[in-house]
């Protein structure tokens, strides 16, 4: 039997209007969402738990607007515009005006589905729940609200105004009008290609590119050849915007090694046992852009040095 309801009734639902969105989270991926998302015209309120973290995402949003007019790509007045687009917050409770909420925090199941639990106290029936995970299951998360059918998989690519593709989870109890309705603000109003991914640890984007780092982990070990050839070989032979060390770096090495790890637990397949080389640098604290040195240094604007 088809899972899609007849055409009428998806249209009928792509009718609903997004226009204040919700972004939990002030950390690299929810800084890139909210820029993204008021650049494209929208009212965007992001909360945090703490001021200094607010500050932080604000700073980084800044950071990143001068960099683009510098290079000519923004005025001084789009970035004023784009910067009062934006809602810094520390009450939750100001999410209750948005259709959508996006939550972007760290990859840790109970700390995703504690936010999950009290937005869904705050945010009116009918407005969609999203997370930005790469790998937790949507159908847990959706499991703590009473509205599982309204929680779905939003899955950006960082960095998030350059990557034109979003992933739309379903988990086992997203209904379809909820996917009509996300998949239609994704490609109509935002503006990138939404492809659908059932529920599976990793999804499509980030299941295949960390087997691909983590395979070229497993070149370096061997002594094939340096992180600069491996990563040269990948970009101009292959047209890979950066290497898989580079790529590796700017993920974040911690963020790479938790989905291998997760991945490895879910499948309990060899080929996700995370690198030795991988655990190695993250125990040294060796994360890539955000701590200054991974494969490669960085600076603190995250260029390499």
């Amino acid at each position: 039997m088809s899972r899609l309801h007849n055409i009428s009734d998806i249209k009928e639902h792509t009718r609903l209007n997004i226009k204040t969105v919700g972004v939990i989270g002030a950390g690299t991926m929810g800084q890139g969402i909210a820029e993204m998302l008021a650049s494209r015209g929208l009212d965007v309120i992001v909360v945090e738990h703490s001021q200094e973290r607010l500050d932080y995402g604000k700073q980084m949003i800044q950071i990143n607007l001068d960099k683009q007019i510098e290079k000519w790509a923004l005025t001084q007045a789009e970035k004023k515009l784009i910067l009062n687009k934006i809602e810094w917050a520390l009450d939750y409770k100001l999410l209750a005006e948005c259709e959508l909420v996006i939550e972007t925090i760290t990859e840790d199941l109970d700390s995703k589905k504690a936010v999950f639990a009290l937005i869904d106290g705050i945010c009116r029936p009918e407005a969609i729940l999203a997370s930005n995970t790469s790998t937790l299951s949507l159908t847990e998360l959706a499991s703590v609200t009473t509205r599982p059918e309204r929680v779905i998989g939003l899955h950006f690519i960082y960095p998030v105004s350059k990557i034109d593709l979003v992933e739309i989870v379903r988990g086992l109890k997203t209904s379809e009008d909820t996917f009509a309705q996300t998949k239609h603000f994704v490609e109509e109003t935002i503006h990138k290609k939404g492809i659908m991914v059932f529920e599976s640890p990793g999804f499509v984007t980030t299941r295949l590119i960390c087997l691909f780092i983590n395979e070229a982990l497993h070149v370096l070990e061997e002594g094939v050849a340096s992180a600069e050839d491996i990563d040269s070989g990948m970009r101009i032979g292959y047209s890979f915007q950066h290497g898989p060390f580079e790529m590796c770096d700017r993920f974040g090495l911690d963020s790479v090694l938790a989905a291998l790890e997760r991945m490895f637990r879910e499948y309990g397949e060899l080929k996700y046992r995370p690198s030795i080389v991988l655990k190695k640098m993250v125990r040294a604290g060796q994360l890539g852009v955000k701590s200054g040195v991974g494969f490669f240094k960085y600076d603190k604007d995250g260029d390499r040095i």
